[in-house]
């Protein structure tokens, strides 16, 4: 792994690094407050969403910003249809499929029943078609009423194997081709009326608990067009045992898939699914609020995190239904609200600073793609996004994790500011995972917007106490209550650490808010065509 490697102080300084201006006990006190139970685990439409924007816009007000919605408001209507399907029958010719174990699914088509009644299923390998890498999975397959079988990643996922990988996707490092949003949305296009991608711990990222949490339940842009009646997931076992009732070696297509040369597989089979669907149009929220500027008041920083979480699901082993998202992502809100404590305490920027809070993140970043179709301030005019999205809270560190290396030159002012509390930065050891395409900056990077995001469980953080070891330990802990009832506040929790990164992720924006300062994509990334090239004398200024 290639280190950016910054001057060390002595450990007992950064143990002791200052965070500046944010402070650890705030970011405590909000985190705590977001993830309470009288916050209901902060679910889109619901009494959850409701508490959380009235305590957001009012801690807002408090410090002193101004409104930034549409109108002079605190908020932009998000509207959103919520579906969830209810107690229905899946199932294959010779395969029985259970619910919840062998498939997982849901809809974002606002009908009251899914029938998919006998479709025939096919392999399309990673589901990627990348003509400028001399890719394409689909053959001229035709995929009309049918449903899509699917693997997780993209081609290059197995490279590490040296297992017949072609090395056209950055190796393990996960392309957006990789990503789930893009194979419905692929296969969606090509007429398949479902699609089910063959789930496997490493290659997606998470296990089928994380799968499983959303219990059928899913949102999405209200009148939203071109989607699949149902989409979802195939629990690994059960695919193994589709394809072999299917007279097919799952193993032997997997190789297969990740050579140009592969064709699409029927599976000689034929889905079945006959689902009623609960369907509510629901008026959601992102808060937005400002800090006007300076001398450029029409140009802007701006920073993200969402407020949403799980909501209320099934009982936990202890009988917990409460989902409360309490580091992904409500120590991200409460770290915006300090970097906007900590500008308005201090001298007024060139920029304007912009604060995002975003709705529906975890049903696939609903409402950051809702504000960048119809932004406030035009992706043109804003020189940076900065991401917080679930932090370190195990303790000091000796580095901070870097998503998406390579990208842009806000990873030169990340390293400055970690250079400055003595610490270094290191890139994400688990590129797989594609990060980097997972958060709210990302919608903003589409639009040409250089982005930093910053996400602890990129990698075990190097900790004072214990080094990697012990960082490997928290990020174990931490993924078994990823989206569970178990991501709760806790005096356990080391708020130290997060005020930080919180700092390093405050003083990149002071940087770049100065007036001469306009970041840029570096050559190779796939944002730098979208942007406008940079501005005549501004570079390296």
């Amino acid at each position: 792994m290639k280190i950016v490697a910054l001057p060390l102080l002595s450990l007992a300084l950064v143990a002791a690094a200052p965070p500046g201006s944010i402070s650890p006990e705030r970011l405590s006190a909000d985190t705590k407050v977001l993830a309470s139970y009288e916050f209901e685990g902060r679910a889109p439409g619901t009494r959850g969403e409701q508490k959380t924007i009235a305590w957001l816009t009012t801690e807002l007000q408090k410090i002193g910003l101004e409104p930034a919605g549409p109108g002079g408001k605190w908020t932009q209507d998000v509207p959103l249809v919520n579906t969830q399907l209810g107690q229905g029958n899946f199932s294959a010719d010779r395969t029985p499929l259970a619910f919840g174990k062998d498939v997982y699914a849901s809809t974002v088509r606002p009908v009251d029943r899914v029938t998919i009644d006998r479709a025939p299923m096919v392999f399309v390998g990673y589901g990627v078609s990348a003509p400028e890498r001399g890719w394409d999975d689909f053959k001229g397959v035709d995929l009309k009423g049918k449903v899509a079988v699917i693997l997780v990643n993209d081609p290059d996922f197995e490279a590490a194997t040296g297992d017949g990988s072609v090395d056209k996707f950055g190796g393990r490092r996960m392309t957006y081709y990789g990503r789930w949003t893009y194979k419905y949305e692929e296969v969606a296009r090509r007429g398949a009326v479902a699609a089910l991608i063959v789930h496997d711990t490493p290659g997606a990222g998470y296990g089928w608990e994380t799968v499983n949490a959303s219990q059928g339940e899913n949102y999405d842009i209200a009148d939203a067009t071109g989607r699949l009646a149902l989409q979802g997931w195939l629990h690994g076992d059960a695919a193994r045992r589709l394809f072999a009732d299917s007279g097919l070696d799952l193993g032997a297509l997997r190789k297969a898939s990740r050579q140009a040369d592969f064709k699409p597989a029927e599976l000689k089979q034929h889905f079945s699914a006959d689902v009623p669907v609960s369907v509510k149009r629901v008026m959601s929220s992102n808060v937005l609020a400002k800090l006007p500027g300076a001398t450029v008041p029409d140009e802007y920083v701006m920073y993200g995190a969402h407020w949403d979480a799980y909501g209320v699901g099934a009982p936990d082993a202890r009988g917990r239904t409460i989902r409360p998202g309490a580091n992904d992502d409500a120590l991200g809100v409460a770290g915006l609200l300090d970097i906007a404590r900590a500008f308005k305490r201090g001298p007024r920027p060139d920029r304007s600073i912009l604060f995002g809070f975003w709705t529906a993140e975890e049903r696939g970043l609903v409402g950051s793609e809702a504000y960048a179709m119809n932004p406030v301030a035009p992706a043109a005019k804003v020189a940076a996004n900065i991401t917080l999205d679930i932090l370190n809270t195990a303790g000091p560190a000796r580095d901070v994790m870097l998503v998406g290396e390579g990208q842009n030159s806000l990873e030169d002012e990340l390293a400055n500011a970690a250079r400055a509390q003595g610490r270094m930065v290191t890139p994400e050891a688990l590129p797989e995972r594609g990060l980097f395409y997972r958060a709210d900056h990302f919608p903003m990077a589409k639009r040409g917007i250089p982005t930093l995001l910053l996400m602890a469980i990129s990698g075990a953080p190097n900790l004072v106490k214990g080094g990697r070891e012990a960082g490997a330990k928290w990020l174990e802990g931490f993924m078994k209550c990823y989206h569970q009832t178990c991501d709760e506040w806790s005096p356990a929790l080391d708020f130290d650490a997060a005020a930080a990164d919180v700092s390093l992720a405050y003083e990149v924006g002071r940087s770049v808010s100065r007036a001469g300062v306009w970041p840029t994509w570096s050559e190779g990334s796939e944002f730098r065509s979208v942007r406008e090239q940079p501005r005549p004398g501004e570079r390296g200024k």
